[in-house]
């Protein structure tokens, strides 16, 4: 497998790279409860795969992490019976990952790439995911026909991303996300949060748009789920929700889409 060209890379896959190599020490720790648990769970409240049933069976798979970070969802799916291939643009997150590939003894590839120019054949995967990764951090004009591309015909493209209302309540300072409308709807796409840490380039869209998007691409959406905090304080705040709002409304997103058969030739 190839490695990353940087003269090749674009302004914001600059910029989130050097980012996400500054940041990626405060991730580690993340990263070790992550690939210690038996058990994947989704986003910043840690909500169970087994209680949102997700997945599909994925042994025998083999899929692409896009936007894999320190790997620990690769992880889970390795030891679920798939045969995983993380993808990122972070060389210091890589580091980690393999830091944890050999403390848990797990061995799968980690290609240094942008999941916006993936050096690898069309077709090899039947399944392409991106929790946090390509699905916030990269361009879904891009990426998303990007992951079409990897995947065989029938193969799914599962990813997690923040909830639309998230985005669109969340205030310029450090303030979490509130109960009035910030930004609009219309025209939503890159997003730059002047005092955020790391200041990285995020891509949102709304819920019409992605729809239009995937299947202009060559999918058939299948599910969308919005997620929901489990009890606790409601005034706890991680990143920029509080528990209580996103116990009231979804601040994270997950998409499942299946890539369309081409007809043949």
């Amino acid at each position: 497998m190839g490695d990353l060209d940087l003269t090749g890379l674009n302004e914001h896959e600059r910029r989130n790279r050097e980012e996400w190599n500054a940041d990626a020490p405060q991730w580690v720790a993340g990263a070790e409860a992550a690939w210690a648990s038996e058990a994947p769970y989704w986003g910043i409240w840690q909500v169970p795969e087994a209680q949102l049933d997700v997945l599909p069976p994925v042994a025998g798979l083999d899929v692409v992490e896009l936007g894999c970070g320190t790997a620990y969802w690769s992880a889970w799916l390795a030891r679920r019976g798939a045969r995983p291939v993380g993808i990122d643009l972070s060389e210091a997150q890589l580091d980690t990952a393999r830091a944890m590939q050999a403390r848990h003894a797990s061995t799968f590839p980690l290609l240094h790439a942008s999941a916006e120019q993936v050096p690898l054949p069309d077709a090899g995967f039947d399944l392409a995911f991106s929790e946090y990764g390509a699905s916030l951090w990269c361009d879904p004009y891009v990426w998303i026909p990007e992951a079409h591309r990897l995947l065989r015909d029938g193969g799914l493209l599962i990813f997690l991303t923040n909830g639309v209302l998230a985005v669109l309540t969340a205030p310029d300072s450090d303030e979490p996300a509130g109960d009035t409308l910030l930004r609009d709807v219309f025209g939503m796409h890159r997003v730059e949060w002047p005092n955020a840490d790391p200041r990285s380039v995020e891509f949102h869209l709304p819920h019409g748009e992605m729809m239009a998007l995937l299947r202009a691409t060559g999918f058939e959406v299948e599910a969308l789920h919005e997620l929901r905090a489990p009890d606790g304080d409601p005034d706890e705040i991680r990143f920029f929700i509080r528990r209580g709002w996103a116990h009231r409304w979804p601040s994270e997103e997950i998409w499942v889409a299946r890539k369309r058969a081409t007809a043949a030739a």
